[in-house]
């Protein structure tokens, strides 16, 4: 009896599987590059997977810093550690993320670490003033519009 309730669910899913693609649910590409699928055409977009104001603004504005890593796709910038020569006893790194792919106040979010040597000359996380990265976060959106007003005119 089991074995049977069994057949029977996994022919009603493979049935209904099958009908999705023969009633136009799956998904179809078009030469234009646009796909079909259950919620109508959507553009396939190349290039930067974030907004590409944000990306630039947060590159020109974080530059000083050393880059360990930069994924445009996933919108995520990673800095290497850095020391100003006027503190050489505490040095910062940063985490960029754009959220979005519009140009808005929210899709950008940064976060910086700071440590400190102490007087073992070992590194010691310490704490960063919170306002730093929203400090951070209006330079690059700033920058961004700036970015996107020298585009439009």
């Amino acid at each position: 009896m089991r074995s049977g309730v069994r057949i029977a669910i996994s022919l009603i899913a493979s049935i209904a599987l099958v009908s999705c693609s023969a009633i136009g649910l799956g998904k179809k590409h078009s030469r234009s590059g646009s796909r079909q699928g259950v919620f109508g055409k959507s553009k396939a977009v190349a290039g930067v997977g974030v907004n590409s104001f944000l990306w630039r603004a947060a590159l020109e504005t974080i530059e000083f810093m050393p880059l360990t890593s930069a994924d445009p796709y996933g919108g995520v910038i990673i800095t290497g550690w850095h020391s100003e020569a006027a503190a050489p006893n505490e040095r910062f790194k940063a985490t960029i993320y754009i959220l979005d792919t519009r140009l808005r106040a929210d899709a950008i979010k940064a976060s910086v670490f700071r440590q400190v040597l102490d007087g073992a000359g070992h590194w010691k996380d310490a704490d960063v003033d919170p306002d730093t990265e929203v400090q951070i976060e209006n330079a690059i959106l700033t920058r961004a519009r700036e970015l996107k007003i020298s585009t439009l005119g």
